[in-house]
């Protein structure tokens, strides 16, 4: 006689289980109180009284988690308990350190009358709204396999179209990755970067089995076919002409990572990860020797001191802030990170550096580590092979950024113009970055979901069945 149903992970069919969405409400509850005690720490330190405008802002941020809270207890119920705490999180201290930095330049210049911590709060408005709706109305993330050719298409569109456009609509501090109109900007490679990952991994679950093919050992590895090697020479040659026509660095070098990343978990075979890194290689050489301007970040990075009045003063500025800050830091308005250039954006990193010091950063690199190693966990959870790469592609995505811009502002790696997810100043990025997360918070939902027990409707596409237990 058959014993109880139970689903893939062991508990049994009439047991429900946990949603875990008290913890999330609890850890929310203390990202806002975080991020509310730090906005009133910095503006005790530095004006000596709280500001009129504390109110307002402490019943916004706290409606914007709530209002995403309780949209993911109705709509994604399963959802992994800890991903929107730690959004929250580095979102609400990115609003503190852009406060700070706002209050730094009202005191060099009185006149000044723009400030850009209100701005990104309605950036990041904006972004819980797509994040609400996107899981309101994308009940299942395999719907998004259907459409990974069309998503394809609109990548390549949003990310080679900055490229045409001319110069003064396109072009910031050499680089052409922007779409510039009356007054408002938006950086569409942001948005390409998310389409590109649902169709990489697409593409990678229906040609998984012949890119695992190899031809031949070599050295103990096993080398692909040659005829295989089209998609990673198409990604490369891909990144090559965003270098090329948008002088962009940090995505080319992002969207060929996520590719060959995506690959290995697909097909897991060690030879691809070496293609890779030899494709890099040489791509990175030839730029070096035929693009000036990628000659001069890589000789600025080598050697920043010797260009500290140039090209090298924002990397000096930022090591020199590190330095200041120590192991605890200067104390949130007690530093001075408006003194390195465009510290909202991207060098935020060394702002929290020196104000909160190695202690504080390494927390946020913490924060960034949590979120990244529960998207990981969803892809090895989740029943499908859509969802397993692309929330693996999603979290590597989160991860490779991450490092990279850290890497540029501690003077690790070359600058490459990258912002530092959630954290930063900017509304394409983080806009682009709620929808990130909203992905993996629904694959998380479908992750941790119950299987249907035994007798109800079958299992959705893609799904394990129900297990049969007998004594």
């Amino acid at each position: 006689m058959a014993g109880p149903v139970t689903d893939p992970r062991g508990a049994a069919a009439g047991t429900a289980l946990p949603t875990r969405r008290g913890t999330e409400a609890v850890l929310l509850g203390f990202a806002v109180l975080i991020t509310v005690v730090a906005q009133c720490i910095v503006d005790l330190t530095i004006t000596g009284s709280l500001r009129p405008e504390m109110a307002g802002f402490s019943a916004w941020i706290t409606a914007l988690w709530v209002v995403a809270h309780l949209v993911i207890r109705k709509w994604a119920a399963y959802a992994d308990p800890l991903i929107l705490p730690a959004v929250a999180l580095l979102v609400g201290l990115g609003l503190t350190v852009i406060h700070r930095l706002d209050l730094a330049a009202e005191q060099i210049e009185s006149n000044v009358t723009r400030e850009d911590a209100p701005v990104q709060l309605v950036w990041a408005t904006l972004g819980v709204a797509l994040f609400v709706a996107f899981l309101v109305f994308v009940k299942d993330h395999r719907t998004l396999s259907r459409y990974a050719y069309t998503l394809a298409l609109a990548g390549l569109a949003l990310l080679a179209l900055p490229a045409v456009l001319p110069a003064s609509l396109s072009e910031v501090n050499g680089a052409k990755i922007w779409i510039r109109l009356a007054g408002f900007s938006i950086q569409p490679g942001e948005f390409a970067k998310i389409c590109l990952v649902v169709f990489f991994a697409a593409y990678l679950v229906d040609k998984r089995d012949v890119l695992a093919l190899a031809s031949r050992r070599v050295a103990g590895i096993e080398l692909p076919r040659g005829r295989d090697l089209g998609p990673v020479l198409l990604a490369w040659v891909l990144s090559i002409l965003v270098l090329v026509f948008e002088r962009d660095l940090g995505s080319s070098l992002l969207l060929f990572g996520i590719f060959v990343v995506m690959l290995y978990v697909a097909t897991e075979r060690s030879s691809w990860l070496l293609i890779g890194v030899g494709l890099f290689a040489g791509g990175a050489f030839i730029a070096y020797q035929v693009f000036g301007h990628v000659r001069a970040r890589v000789d600025t990075w080598l050697d920043p001191f010797a260009y500290q009045d140039g090209a090298g003063y924002q990397l000096v500025q930022s090591l020199f802030g590190l330095g200041t800050g120590g192991i605890f830091g200067a104390g949130l308005g007690g530093g001075r990170p408006d003194q390195v250039p465009v510290a909202k954006s991207d060098f935020i990193a060394a702002a929290v550096g020196e104000e909160l010091g190695l202690f504080g950063l390494v927390a946020v690199i913490v924060v960034y580590l949590i979120l990244v190693e529960r998207g990981l966990r969803t892809s090895l959870v989740v029943r499908d092979a859509f969802g397993k790469l692309l929330a693996a592609g999603l979290s590597f995505a989160i991860a490779w950024q991450v490092f990279v811009v850290l890497g540029g502002v501690t003077g690790l790696l070359p600058l490459t113009g990258l912002t530092t997810p959630f954290l930063a100043y900017g509304g394409s990025s983080l806009v682009a970055n709620f929808v990130l997360v909203a992905l993996l918070v629904r694959i998380s939902d479908a992750a941790r979901r119950p299987a249907t027990p035994h007798g109800s409707p079958p299992p959705r596409l893609g799904e394990a069945p129900t297990e049969v237990v007998t004594p």
